[in-house]
């Protein structure tokens, strides 16, 4: 009996992160990309990070000498969203500078 409702207990709170999940989701069409905010420029206008010097990398809003070189020294990437899936910076600051930076694989 006591197993049971341990079994019980664990399905339930599974079940609940489940449906969390699924109804922070329900909006989102799956097929677009998530939107910049209104201040982000246009696309042409963002500072590519896998070819952007250090002086480049600093007219970036929030962008600090330290963090500019951390991103030059761990090129290249993928995607801009590597910079916090590597480490290269913090959550906070690519919530800051995501919607200034693009990352182009094509060498210039």
């Amino acid at each position: 009996m006591r197993t049971g409702t341990r079994f019980a207990e664990i399905a339930l709170a599974i079940l609940c992160v489940a449906l969390s999940g699924i109804a922070q989701n329900q909006d989102r069409d799956p097929n677009r990309p998530f939107a910049a905010s209104a201040k982000a420029p246009p696309p042409e206008m963002r500072i590519d990070i896998n070819h952007a010097t250090v002086d480049e990398m600093l007219k970036v809003p929030g962008m600090t000498p330290s963090w500019a070189g951390r991103i030059v020294r761990f090129r290249p990437y993928r995607t801009k969203t590597d910079l916090v899936e590597w480490g290269v910076v913090t959550g906070e600051v690519y919530d800051r500078i995501k919607d200034y930076v693009i990352a182009h694989r094509d060498a210039r």
